[in-house]
């Protein structure tokens, strides 16, 4: 099953850009997610002038394979740049850094690049096993028996999303495509060679997703040789990253000439190593009030990502990391998230009698669904006390990809109860309240696993599209029990990705400086009263309670 790409989506700053003329400077964040390449232009005070998007190939087949093409989402980045520069009308030299965030993918080339196929396809132009593939369950477990040292700075336990697993489900199944790949890359590491011909690997990338060992600043041999990839570590670890830099350094000589004349930028403009894109996200939001150990990014897109920032090292059981520099620079990072989030509402939704009649609503309205579920909910309900009652006797644990953290469990399974009869769009939203406020537990039970660990945080800074509206900021709010602080920036994954261009291009000295002075805040969004709190308490409860009869019952 493929879904087709779709044309390029441009919007304005509606403030009028004055600065065309003049001698400004712009950087440009590039960011692919699971649908879409985006590229934001941002000035070197944060402002976003202009965005474009082009929608990018998913194809589906049976065993949970999940594929991409690389050389479309190279196209589709092309494009994307173009149209911002046009957009916004300025001279494309006076672009000075390019930044790039993508979703932890596995790319694999041959010689020169030449995309070679991954799956049963045999089409060598879908050379991308998703993030979210988990055709390397049984590897991944095969791994875990093992019980490498290493595990212990992802969690205890690798997960079929990480790179490894993949490497070892190609080599064991498809050994002539492992066999005959000159570079493994992950995709933000594929579409920065792309750009700039550097084979350097983002410290980012390969410590959060292939096991790199920051702190030591190296991989572990024994770890390979043991899981039955020994000749990545025969070869000095070419194929997969000799050369290891932090997110930020400019990469080479800047954008090739190629590159430029296909970006429609300057050659030689400065190209930074990037970062997956919730930790993008995370630079983009955690650091504007300079307390970066305070606040956990949460990234709320199609899946979740949680980020949390501590001076020295915290293990917690379930949660990846810590991994040294892959996000804040001399800081660790515990990453989080859940498997599914807002595919997750979108999933559940789908279920009811009532989306069909929900969903043309929404296109007469411009909105998507879950929107449009939420302007209703916001406008029915004088405050989420009321919303939340509205939801009352449904409970639900979102888990339709498994558990990926604080259990680390890829199968797991959705749980939903306290369905009834009724087929209407008031009954429709109540099932969405309850979804958001689901999510929201699954997000608390990752807080509270990492408090008890030793990583605390005090609030909770939002970015991703599923999280932008108000009334699921409150609704968070009241079932984690922590404010949620919006970012001012509409895009601040897009801005994480650009502050990553303006370091490269020495406009700021370092990350933390970058993150301050380009980042800001909305609003905070505080949990409702003890009432609110008590009714959340209660249901969190039965969240749990639910997560252990899935776990007991799953194997009948």
């Amino acid at each position: 099953m493929v879904f087709a790409a779709k044309e390029v989506t441009i919007t304005m700053n509606n403030e009028p850009n004055n600065s065309a003329s003049n001698d400004a400077c712009y950087v440009i964040g590039v960011d692919v997610g699971t649908g879409s390449a985006r590229a934001g232009l941002f000035d070197l005070t944060g402002k976003l002038i202009s965005t474009a998007k082009r929608e990018i190939s998913l194809y589906r087949e049976a065993g949970a394979i999940v594929e991409q093409s690389a050389n479309e989402i190279w196209q589709a980045v092309c494009h994307s740049v173009r149209e911002v520069v046009s957009a916004a009308q300025i001279d494309a030299k006076s672009v000075v850094g390019l930044g790039f965030d993508a979703t932890c993918s596995l790319v694999v080339v041959g010689d020169e690049g030449r995309p070679l196929a991954v799956g049963p396809s045999e089409d060598p132009e879908r050379n991308i096993i998703v993030w979210m593939d988990h055709r390397a369950v049984d590897q991944a477990e095969r791994i875990n028996e093992l019980n490498h040292d290493v595990l212990r700075y992802v969690g205890g336990r690798i997960s079929p999303e990480m790179e490894t697993p993949k490497l070892l489900w190609l080599k064991e199944n498809r050994k002539e495509i492992y066999d005959t790949a000159w570079q493994f890359f992950d995709l933000v590491d594929y579409l920065t060679w792309r750009a700039t011909g550097s084979l350097a690997r983002s410290m980012c990338t390969v410590t959060c997703k292939w096991t790199y060992l920051a702190h030591e600043q190296s991989w572990d041999a024994s770890y390979f040789n043991e899981i039955g990839l020994g000749d990545l570590a025969a070869s000095d670890f070419y194929r997969i990253g000799s050369e290891v830099v932090e997110p930020g350094t400019a990469l080479a000589q800047g954008l090739t000439i190629t590159a430029a004349e296909a970006l429609g930028l300057s050659a030689g403009t400065a190209v930074a190593a990037g970062m997956i894109d919730a930790h993008a996200g995370g630079i983009g939001t955690v650091g504007y009030d300079g307390q970066p150990q305070s606040n956990l990014g949460y990234v709320f897109g199609t899946s979740s990502c949680t980020m949390t920032s501590t001076i020295e090292p915290v293990f917690v059981a379930g949660v990846w990391g810590p991994y040294y520099s892959a996000m804040v620079p001399g800081m660790w990072l515990n990453e989080g998230g859940q498997s599914v989030a807002g595919a997750a509402i979108d999933q559940l939704i789908s279920f009811h009698p009532a989306s069909g009649e929900a969903a043309k609503i929404a296109e007469s309205k411009g909105v998507a669904l879950p929107v449009l579920l939420a302007d209703l909910a916001a406008e029915k309900f004088k405050d989420s006390f009321e919303a939340i009652k509205h939801a009352a006797g449904i409970h639900i644990v979102p888990e339709f990809l498994g558990n990926r953290a604080p259990f680390s469990d890829p199968n797991a399974r959705a749980v939903i109860t306290g369905l009834s009869m009724e087929r209407d769009l008031k009954n429709l939203v109540a099932i969405y309240i309850a979804g958001v406020a689901s999510v929201g537990y699954g997000l608390r039970q990752i807080i509270e696993t990492q408090a008890a660990a030793g990583a605390k945080i005090e609030q909770i800074v939002i970015s991703g599209g599923a999280g932008q509206h108000e009334f699921v900021r409150q609704i968070l709010a009241d079932a984690t029990g922590k404010p949620i602080v919006a970012p001012q920036s509409d895009e601040p994954v897009l801005l994480g990705a650009a502050i990553l261009g303006a370091i490269a291009s020495d406009a700021f000295s370092n990350m933390r400086d970058a993150m301050h002075a380009l980042s800001d805040v909305e609003r905070i969004y505080h949990p409702a009263n003890a009432d609110v709190s008590k009714i959340h308490d209660r249901r969190f409860e039965i969240f749990k309670e639910l997560q252990i009869a899935a776990r007991h019952i799953r194997d009948v």
